[in-house]
């Protein structure tokens, strides 16, 4: 059986979380902890599959990136977050822990909450070791398994992305030097389906590879239009 942890103060919330995932897939056991002591204990005690927390907790404001690194330290469970935080603040808070994706209060339904949920139940079951690189994937500059749900290696280095953004690295990669529009990277993120988000998720992407390569460059915005992935010239400054 199926075992997911739900870390949420508000009662109201956790217990409709609780609701969207048992209707979501049968023969899942869910646990509702409020409080960080008593989800601390529980980390260390379980074996979940995923974890669904908020980041504030009480008077705690970030109670969750403490459960977050305490996750890892221990099972390395799947952790999605359902916050009111900010993207913005998110963002920055991505860089250092490995949550595996983020959802804002207020911005998503149902609908977009069990799409990142079983996408998530998929991506772990699937997942296997990291393989050595291909000789085709050592060609390139920027290693992608999207199927095994791997962490993208850019030059060797491992880039930290929400599984959203990666979804959308993903996207821009197999379509290089093509034009991916708006409306086709609307049919990839789960919730927040306007050019403000996907600005935003670019936004992340970017900042994640500049922060191993102060010069990468590789998306390209095409103004009213949407993104291309340009690879770069062998060569050619950077």
């Amino acid at each position: 059986m199926l075992k997911v942890a739900i870390i949420e103060d508000d009662a109201p919330t956790s217990n409709q979380l609780k609701g969207w995932i048992e209707a979501a897939k049968n023969g899942i056991r869910v646990d509702q902890w409020f409080n960080r002591d008593d989800a601390e204990a529980a980390i260390l005690r379980e074996r979940y599959d995923l974890v669904v927390l908020d980041i504030e907790l009480g008077r705690e404001r970030h109670a969750g990136v403490a459960l977050i690194n305490a996750i890892n330290k221990s099972h390395g469970t799947p952790v999605l977050v359902v916050s009111a935080m900010p993207a913005t603040i998110y963002r920055s808070i991505m860089k250092a822990l490995d949550a595996w994706d983020y959802l804002q209060k207020a911005t998503f339904e149902e609908a977009d909450f069990i799409d990142t949920f079983l996408d998530i139940l998929r991506a772990t079951r699937d997942r296997q070791p990291a393989r050595p690189a291909t000789p085709e994937a050592s060609g390139s500059e920027l290693s992608l398994d999207p199927l095994r749900q791997n962490t993208p290696l850019w030059r060797g280095q491992r880039v930290n992305l929400p599984l959203t953004a990666q979804r959308i690295l993903d996207t821009l990669y197999q379509r290089r030097g093509q034009v991916v529009s708006y409306d086709e990277l609307f049919q990839v993120v789960k919730s927040g389906r306007n050019r403000d988000n996907i600005r935003k998720h670019i936004s992340t992407i970017r900042d994640a590879f500049r922060e191993l390569d102060p010069q990468f460059d590789c998306i390209e915005n095409v103004p009213m239009r949407g993104f291309r992935w340009a690879e770069a010239q062998p060569g050619a400054p950077r």
